[in-house]
């Protein structure tokens, strides 16, 4: 059975990123092509990754610009159909709105605030609240706009779906199995487990799957299913 497990496909390799959605298929809901990906294959290689796998895709894009341009964007790629695009909700009410009307098929998912960030990296950057209060304004925000799923770090989950309802899809990174905490780049951190029980819908892993595959395909598919089972097993 799949979990609720978007797969960070962070890979400049073509083949390989084939080779994992191949080898985690059975445990993985979603799979996350970002900017590495896309700069490197553009629309073409989104496209054959769908067409090969069959893959439901997080296009993970984090379009930030005015809205006239934030629309046609999202329109260029709307024939890729991904269930998930990303904007930053911090670009602002209208330019949520214009993603979420130029491709209205499309779940447009607004990025609230990178989970690699800390308190003090916000304040050096001007955010005038802590995470959690920015966190929930932008959600709020994107979500009138038009938005019908928000990103944020598992920490402020509990407090974004109380301030959103039922509806929008909550999607958090930053999670880590507990044999994994600790040792990255994610500041904000929560066990997968722990944020589909505050809130979240899905949940974005990357190394802790990924890394596996040094050992080969069978290592890669075993601990995807670990980490699937952990979660389902905690929401059944």
């Amino acid at each position: 059975m799949k979990a609720p497990i978007i797969l960070a496909v962070d890979t400049s390799d073509f083949d390989t990123a084939i080779a994992w959605i191949k080898a985690t298929k059975d445990s993985v809901s979603v799979y996350k092509l970002g900017l590495e990906f896309y700069l490197n294959f553009g629309s073409d290689g989104v496209s054959k990754v769908i067409s090969q796998t069959g893959a439901e895709i997080f296009l993970d894009l984090k379009l930030h610009d005015i809205p006239h341009t934030v629309a046609g964007a999202a329109k260029a790629i709307a024939k890729l159909q991904p269930k998930f695009l990303t904007v930053h909700a911090s670009g602002g009410a209208a330019m949520v709105k214009a993603a979420a009307d130029a491709v209205p098929s499309v779940c447009i998912t607004a990025v609230t605030i990178l989970t690699s960030l800390s308190e003090s990296d916000l304040f050096e950057i001007g955010y005038a609240s802590p995470a959690l209060e920015s966190a929930v304004a932008l959600a709020k925000l994107a979500v009138d706009a038009g938005a019908k799923a928000i990103v944020c770090s598992p920490l402020e989950t509990a407090a974004i779906r109380s301030a959103v309802g039922e509806t929008p899809i909550i999607i958090t990174p930053g999670v880590r199995p507990l044999s994994e905490m600790g040792g990255d780049d994610q500041v904000r951190t929560m066990t997968p487990a722990d944020a589909i029980a505050a809130g979240a819908n899905f949940v974005v892993i990357g190394r802790p799957i990924t890394k596996s595959w040094s050992d080969g395909a069978a290592a890669m598919t075993a601990k995807a299913r670990l980490i699937a089972d952990e979660i389902l097993s905690a929401i059944a």
